[in-house]
């Protein structure tokens, strides 16, 4: 089934399932994230196969094989280059506290519960993530699979026996439901994710927790806004530099939940 309720995520959002080794994408304890400006240089790359592809997928295909965080991900053992969206609002915002108990809904391929295991030292053992998807997701070290859909009757109190202490820290969405082409149909569909994404966070926060989603520009819709102003302290949009300057793509960020 395709990203709607626990729908995938990643660089590319639909892209294939990768292996957990580190040599199919598995990024090992212990590595620094450094994106773009920590490997080589990037030099442009020409698509010499554009015969065989429509005008749309020559510019994507062009776009990937030239995209420094593409390039980064695959250096550095990351399974999609969303990773260092969530990296670089982590490094602002420190919402991946060491120990703490992180939620990644429609997690597949699997970058930011990378990200998200790392940080939190649940790759040690310290922290724990648990990363929900209603598509199958390769084993990532630290983190605890589930393959799930997050909207069914039942699932907040599945999840819930599986954190520890009942309830979460973090609750992640970077989930994106298929493109129709249609710009207002394509924003009614992503907000309606990240509303459900939203509710569900309320369920299962502890007090001061923080919830992270991706939303379009044109604006939270006020039914998610509300929600969110009344459930947190502070509620914010950003637009990481990792998210391309030309996707329609924001992120809302609410921090301080208070609680039932």
């Amino acid at each position: 089934m395709s990203k709607r309720a626990g729908g995938s995520k990643g660089g590319g959002k639909s892209g294939s399932q990768k292996s957990g080794s580190k040599k199919s994408g598995q990024k090992t304890s212990g590595q620094k994230t450094t994106g773009p400006g920590g490997g080589d240089r990037q030099m442009h790359v020409r698509l010499k196969t554009a015969r065989r592809h429509t005008a749309s997928s020559q510019r994507w295909l062009q776009r990937q094989l030239n995209d420094p965080y593409v390039a980064a991900a695959k250096r550095e053992g990351f399974r999609s280059r969303a990773a260092y969206k969530l990296a670089e609002i982590d490094d602002k915002h420190r919402l991946l506290k060491p120990g703490s108990r992180v939620v990644d809904l429609g997690a597949a391929p699997g970058g930011w519960s990378q990200i998200a295991a790392e940080r939190t030292q649940a790759v040690a053992g310290k922290g724990q993530v648990v990363a929900i998807d209603i598509n199958p997701m390769e084993p990532l070290h630290g983190v605890e699979v589930v393959h799930l859909d997050f909207t069914a009757e039942g699932a907040e109190d599945r999840l819930k026996a599986l954190l520890r202490g009942g309830g979460a820290d973090v609750v992640l969405s970077d989930m994106a439901a298929p493109t129709t082409g249609h710009t207002r149909t394509d924003h009614i569909r992503i907000m309606a994710l990240a509303e459900a994404a939203a509710y569900f966070a309320c369920d299962v926060l502890a007090p001061g927790g923080a919830f992270l989603s991706k939303v379009l520009q044109g604006g939270t819709e006020r039914e998610l806004l509300d929600l969110l102003k009344r459930s947190f302290a502070t509620v914010r949009h950003l637009k990481p530099p990792a998210s391309r300057s030309d996707s329609a793509e924001l992120y809302v960020l609410a921090t301080g939940f208070r609680g039932k």
